[in-house]
């Protein structure tokens, strides 16, 4: 028998107080990376102002798509009932963090901003997962991460080819970003994802596509 009295043991409150406080760091705080920023092979070069542009908006929408990373993880973490798959969205959210940390990063270096409508993109995308992890249990959960992490890596690589060459320190980031979600698929299927429905996949594609075409200007 526990020694622990069950009134200090975690329920449902402490779950939504956790999730308000990860919604609360992803938005509003500094985010701390636990793996040094990726170094690119060769020094960045000297860009004109319209390619330093063009590469601050392209990691705003990178920096858009983590935010919403953190989103899909902490409400999957929030509706999933085993402790197994929890473990799994908590470990993938913690590298998701790195990612958070090093697009944030460069957004600064390149006098750019982040987009101001990132308390709507981790709404949605919470609304979205939680809905998705609710009603389809806890391998549809985890479809949901393999098919994010697909699209996020397609969308990682479009951008190594829009990115400018002289931003090599952009560049760096990105491709590490893009191995980590392959990665996240992959383990997320070990885990036992099922494959999810094409109306589904579909609905995911068409956001992905609102949000990157909106953050890149907002």
């Amino acid at each position: 028998m526990s020694d622990t009295p069950s009134f200090f043991k975690p329920g449902p409150f402490d779950a939504l107080l956790g999730a308000a406080d990860q919604a609360l760091r992803t938005l509003w705080s500094t985010p701390h990376a636990r793996r040094p920023m990726p170094l690119p092979a060769t020094a960045p070069q000297t860009m004109s102002d319209a390619q330093r542009s063009e590469a601050a908006a392209l990691m705003r929408v990178n920096h858009v798509g983590e935010v919403c990373a953190q989103a899909l993880y902490s409400a999957q973490a929030l509706a999933t009932r085993q402790t197994g798959v929890r473990a799994h969205l908590q470990t993938a959210a913690q590298e998701e963090t790195d990612h958070l940390a090093w697009t944030a990063s460069r957004i600064h270096a390149l006098g750019g901003r982040k987009s101001w409508l990132n308390p709507v993109w981790y709404a949605g995308a919470f609304a979205l997962a939680y809905t998705t992890a609710k009603l389809g249990g806890e391998r549809v959960s985890l479809g949901f991460v393999v098919e994010t992490e697909r699209q996020v890596e397609a969308h990682l690589h479009s951008h190594l080819g829009r990115l400018p060459s002289e931003d090599t320190a952009s560049l760096a980031v990105v491709q590490a970003m893009a191995q980590d979600e392959a990665h996240h698929a992959r383990e997320a299927q070990r885990a036992g994802a099922a494959e999810l429905p094409e109306p589904l996949k579909r609905l995911m594609a068409l956001s992905g596509r609102v949000m990157t075409t909106v953050a890149h200007r907002v």
